[in-house]
């Protein structure tokens, strides 16, 4: 439905986005994630036509953003991350006015200003001046204008910034419900929000996309690590290291240095379906220099430690992309 392919966008001599390419179909909800400074919001422009791009195209049911707007651009509905809204307007009003400008059918403006309001859940305030309601409610303003004229694809930045917990869960499942009948690109630096909601997560760093996958397939490709978190008495890191260097399984073990009260904090790393605590507490206990486990806790690898990994290999290499052809 949506092709992105080799979208790139310099600033003179500075790659701002570098070679982007993707598709995007109806009924899934994309994550896409970055640092500061990736390179989210320009792709997200040039994916709407507000920014030309410097090469690459972007293909809307076979009509191309830049060489087609108007065309292509009424497949689009846009929330940015501040919302284009008329504060002195009420809720018809500015809905109305939007309906008119996208160019909805005269005869079809009421009906799907209503329809809009209802699945936003803003009924109740149709009257009420947009100056006058609450962050949340100028959010679902916001989303309405989006998906007048049911666009197939909705654009989504950072949409829940500045929400209360209630109202990010009540606009999440706002989400949820609209991505059964649309393309939804979602961006966001809430990695945990990312993950319960988006079917599919595009990580982007230095202006590469460096993964794009499931939440599984990340894991996956990312080897599904476990980690193992050990507070050790008696004994620096290079002696612990040590004890554990013969056991099958451990990856790697890494310094993470002394805590307040002395002991020695390390991470013992091993595939996810690799259970190591029994050989590790065996190998401490045997040691010469009488080391004794204080604390020992084992989780396996997050979202946020999947990105942060990513993202730090993007910053000191350029790697290839994780995809799901590549877990194939």
């Amino acid at each position: 439905m949506i092709e992105v392919t080799s979208l790139t966008k310099k600033y003179g001599d500075q790659v701002a986005v570098d070679h982007i390419s993707f598709q995007v179909e109806k009924g899934q909800i994309y994550g896409f994630l970055g640092p500061n400074g990736a390179g989210k919001s320009t792709t997200m422009n040039m994916i709407t036509g507000y920014l030309a791009a410097t090469e690459g195209t972007v293909t809307i049911n076979g009509k191309d953003v830049q060489k087609e707007p108007e065309e292509a651009k009424k497949s689009i509905g846009y929330l940015p991350e501040v919302p284009p809204l008329y504060p002195d307007m009420t809720v018809r009003e500015y809905l109305q006015f939007v309906a008119e400008l996208k160019k909805v059918p005269k005869g079809d403006r009421s009906r799907q200003v209503e329809e809009v309001m209802k699945l936003a859940q803003i009924t109740d305030r149709k009257e009420q001046l947009i100056k006058h309601l609450s962050k949340g409610y100028r959010q679902r303003v916001g989303l309405a204008q989006a998906i007048l004229g049911d666009p197939e694809l909705i654009i989504l930045d950072e949409p829940t910034v500045g929400l209360d917990p209630e109202q990010i869960t009540e606009f999440n499942s706002l989400i949820r419900r609209l991505g059964k009948d649309h393309a939804i690109i979602l961006s966001s630096h809430i990695l945990s929000e990312v993950s319960a909601v988006c079917d599919h997560i595009m990580i982007i760093a230095k202006g590469k996309l460096i993964a794009s996958n499931t939440t599984e397939g990340l894991q996956s490709l990312k080897g599904g690590s476990a980690r193992l978190e050990l507070l050790v008495k008696g004994g620096g890191y290079e002696q612990v290291k040590a004890a554990l260097g013969s056991i099958g399984g451990v990856e790697k073990v890494e310094d993470q240095g002394v805590t307040a009260d002395g002991l020695t904090k390390v991470l013992v790393f091993s595939p996810k379906d690799v259970d190591v605590r029994e050989a590790v507490s065996l190998a401490i206990a045997e040691a010469e220099s009488g080391m004794t486990i204080m604390g020992m806790n084992r989780s396996t690898q997050t979202l946020e430690d999947i990105f942060l990994e990513l993202t730090g290999e993007a910053e000191s290499s350029e790697p290839a992309a994780a995809t799901e052809e590549e877990e194939k």
